[in-house]
C-alpha cells in the first residue's frame, strides 16, 4: 500500500515538473483571460491579507518576548533589534507567509481543479477549444508569483512594527536602539534573499496545487485526498527548498549581528 502511494506521489512530482515546462513553452502563445487573472490575484493577495497580518502580529509578539527576555538577561539589549529583524527578513516572514498561503490558497486551488476534473469540466474546456493551462493554471501561477512577495513584505513590515511596540512596552527598549541595531545588521542581500524565497514558494504552491488537482481521481473522496496530499507536499517542498536556498545564500556570509554590534 505504501509502495503504491509513494509511486503515485513520485509520478505526480514528475508531472508537476512537466507542467512547469509546458507552461514555459506556452508563454509565447498563451491566451490570457484578464478577468480570471484579476480574480486570482485578488484571492491570493487582498483575500489573504487579514490572516497573513494576524499571524505575523502574534508570531512577532511571541518571538519578541522570547528573544528580548533572554538577551536582556545576557545584557545584550543592543542586539535585540538585529536578531529579530534578520530572523523575520531572512526566514520567518517568507516561510510563514508561504505556509499560510499553502493552507488557504493551495488547498482551494487543488479542490477547485480536482472538482472540475472529476466532474469532467476539464474535458469540456477542450471541447470549447480552451487550453486548461491557459484558463486554469497560468492565472493561478501568475497570482502566486506576483502576490506572495508582496504579502511577505507586508508581513515583514507588520512583524517589525509589532516587535518594536512589544519591546518598548514590555521591556522598555527604545525604538531608536531597536532600529539602529536592525539597520546596522541588515543588508540589501537579506531583502533580495527574502524576495527570492517568496518567488520560489509562490511557484511551488501554484504548480503543486494545480497538478494535484489535474491528476485527481475517485470522485468526492479523491478530491479530499488530493487536497490533503497537495498541502502536505507543498509544505514539505517549501521547507526543503528553504533549507537549500538558505544554505547557498548564507553559508559564506559573516555574522551580521556581530558586525552590527562590533563583536
Amino acid at each position: 500500500m505504501f509502495h503504491i502511494k509513494l509511486q503515485k506521489w513520485i509520478e505526480r512530482i514528475s508531472s508537476t515538473i512537466n507542467l512547469f515546462f509546458r507552461l514555459l513553452v506556452r508563454l509565447k502563445t498563451i491566451k490570457i483571460n484578464s478577468n480570471n487573472l484579476i480574480e486570482q490575484v485578488y484571492i491570493v493577495g487582498p483575500g489573504s491579507l487579514n490572516i497573513t497580518l494576524l499571524t505575523a502580529c502574534f508570531i512577532s509578539m511571541v518571538f519578541t518576548m522570547q528573544i528580548a527576555k533572554e538577551f536582556l538577561y545576557l545584557d545584550a539589549a543592543s542586539a535585540i533589534g538585529a536578531v529579530i529583524v534578520i530572523a523575520f527578513t531572512r526566514e520567518l516572514s517568507p516561510v510563514l507567509t508561504a505556509v499560510i498561503i499553502a493552507g488557504k490558497i493551495g488547498s482551494s486551488f487543488t479542490a477547485e481543479i480536482a472538482t472540475m476534473e472529476t466532474s469532467e469540466q476539464i474535458d469540456a474546456l477542450y471541447l470549447l477549444n480552451t487550453n486548461p493551462i491557459d484558463y486554469l493554471v497560468f492565472p493561478k501561477v501568475a497570482a502566486c508569483f506576483i502576490m506572495l512577495p508582496i504579502l511577505s513584505a507586508i508581513s515583514l513590515t507588520a512583524s517589525v512594527a509589532v516587535s518594536i511596540f512589544v519591546a518598548f512596552i514590555m521591556y522598555d527598549i527604545p525604538s531608536s536602539v531597536f532600529l539602529s541595531s536592525a539597520f546596522k545588521a541588515l543588508s540589501i542581500s537579506d531583502f533580495l534573499s527574502s524576495l527570492g524565497k517568496s518567488l520560489c514558494f509562490g511557484i511551488i504552491i501554484a504548480f503543486v496545487s494545480c497538478q494535484w488537482g489535474l491528476t485527481s481521481t475517485g470522485g468526492a473522496k479523491g478530491v479530499g485526498n488530493s487536497t490533503t496530499s497537495s498541502v502536505v507536499t507543498i509544505l514539505l517542498t517549501i521547507f526543503i527548498t528553504d533549507f537549500v536556498l538558505s544554505y547557498f545564500m548564507f553559508q559564506t556570509t559573516g555574522s551580521s549581528i556581530a558586525q552590527a554590534n562590533n563583536i
